[in-house]
């Protein structure tokens, strides 16, 4: 409807700050009470495109990106840990947890999106990776999730074995690069304004009502 908000969200599956985020946005429209004056939809963006299948372990991994030392990144999982529950989420970082290449789960949060479940697919995987240990890599364990938010799993391997639906995947991306998204989470506002990072639900709530006062 032309009335809505149109929020498009730019995020991958294994960012905590985008987990962050979103619970924070979800928490802000929430408290303003407009549930029904949003259209949210995910765009896709891979942290870690080349990932290879059999992923790379998390410390290492951030060691090696980032240069994070293991205090550093203790602190960060303790202090990300902490905002998680205030919102009601879990983060449960472990020793051998492991960072997945994320394409097979963008192809079905697509395939996801055209039956009205992308938010539930999206937070289901996200929980799957953050708080049950589960490697969302995996395709068993994706269309498990799949089956879990009531979708279509013959459907969904369809949509993994096609080359058009990952082809579709990486254009959206290259898209929303293209508009200068190079970090996630990014909310976009009506394709007019963007936010990027996790930010506090007060600026969300602002933004949101600035959105409507001007409708």
């Amino acid at each position: 409807m032309a009335d809505k908000i149109k929020l498009d969200i730019v995020s991958d599956v294994v960012c905590p700050w985008c987990t962050i985020g979103y619970k924070r946005l979800e928490k802000a429209i929430a408290e303003l009470g407009i549930e029904d004056q949003i259209e949210l939809e995910w765009q896709p963006f891979e942290l870690n495109p080349i990932m290879p299948k059999e992923g790379q372990n998390v410390q290492e991994h951030l060691t090696e990106k980032y240069g994070s030392s293991l205090e550093d990144q203790k602190r960060s999982q303790d202090y990300m840990a902490e905002v998680g529950a205030e919102l009601g989420f879990t983060f449960d970082y472990f020793d051998e947890m492991k960072i997945v290449n994320t394409r097979d789960a963008h192809i079905l949060l697509d395939y996801a999106k055209e039956n009205g479940k992308q938010t539930e697919l999206k937070m289901r995987l996200v929980a799957a990776f953050f708080s049950e240990r589960k490697d969302v890599s995996k395709r068993e364990v994706l269309l498990q999730e799949l089956e879990v938010v009531g979708l279509n799993v013959d459907e969904a391997i369809d949509r993994l074995d096609s080359d058009d639906a990952r082809y579709q995947v990486q254009s959206k991306e290259t898209y929303w690069q293209s508009l200068g998204v190079s970090s996630v989470p990014t909310m976009v506002f009506n394709m007019k304004s963007a936010l990027t990072g996790a930010q506090p639900v007060d600026v969300y709530k602002q933004v949101l009502t600035d959105l409507l006062e001007e409708k």
